[in-house]
């Protein structure tokens, strides 16, 4: 039990240390995010588009 009380203690003050990000630095993150989610999954739609248009060339 003396080691479960210590290791939230110690948890409890490296938490402390912790430098949080600002709600500012957090939203632009989060649109640097969606964007380059967005932008990635049009470039895989239109590789895949382009792939199933060349296999019913082919086939």
């Amino acid at each position: 039990m003396k080691k479960l009380i210590r290791y939230f203690k110690e948890s409890h003050s490296e938490l402390k240390k912790v430098v949080w990000p600002t709600r500012d630095e957090v939203v632009a993150s989060t649109k640097i995010v969606l964007i380059s989610t967005a932008i990635f999954a049009l470039v895989l739609g239109l590789v895949d588009f382009l792939l199933v248009q060349g296999v019913d060339l082919i086939f």
